[in-house]
């Protein structure tokens, strides 16, 4: 469906909006816009408002960089966490993952990517410099080095733990029950809570 058979410019830019998200194309966001007009307009008045407060209200926890409302996180406030574990995650969807196996109750450092030389992302566009400022502040019994087994979650739990050995906090990373290459929140609950119970020490080699 190109832009010529739209009848309405409003409807042609509603469109292309829902058509700029990933994974949807034209017919799909078609399909969406119309479900909108066909809802109350408080329903679209609201489901607008979501998506406008997100982006201007949502802010970063001060500690962990997890996605929150306010300047500490829900899992960083709660006094029942055990605040001996630093589990370091790529990102917020690996929070997510891991909280939904129930198997764990520590903390988490988000570092929002991982060290990519090919796509330009070295140590210092990532939150890394927070998390040695946080382990050599906090002095946790253990980290947990729970990223994707690709060459870039490789690459850099390497640098972490170069950059974290020296510490002498126990760093430990998930139990390769993780398949290679498997991002975290795509991998079942199950195999992700027995490879974080599993955990072993981080090797160098």
């Amino acid at each position: 469906m190109d832009h010529h058979t739209y009848p309405s410019r409003l409807l042609e830019n509603a469109v292309n909006e829902f058509a700029s998200l990933p994974g949807i194309g034209k017919k799909s966001a078609f399909r969406l816009v119309m479900h909108l007009l066909r809802r109350d307009q408080e329903d679209v008045t609201r489901f607008g408002e979501a998506i406008i407060r997100l982006r201007r209200e949502i802010s970063y926890c001060s500690s962990c960089h997890n996605i929150s409302d306010t300047p500490l996180c829900r899992i960083c406030s709660t006094p029942s966490r055990d605040n001996t574990l630093i589990c370091v995650v790529e990102n917020i969807q690996d929070v997510i993952a891991i909280e939904n196996t129930r198997q764990y109750r520590g903390l988490y450092h988000v570092l929002g990517g991982v060290i990519s030389p090919i796509e330009g992302i070295g140590p210092a566009d990532i939150n890394i410099k927070s998390l040695v400022e946080r382990v050599l502040r906090d002095r946790p019994g253990e980290v947990i080095l729970a990223l994707s087994s690709t060459l870039e979650g490789d690459t850099t739990n390497y640098y972490l733990y170069k950059k974290l050995c020296s510490s002498g906090v126990k760093i430990t990373t998930l139990a390769r029950g993780v398949s290679v290459g498997d991002e975290l929140e795509y991998i079942d609950e199950l195999t992700l809570g027995k490879s974080l119970l599993n955990r072993m020490p981080f090797t160098a080699e």
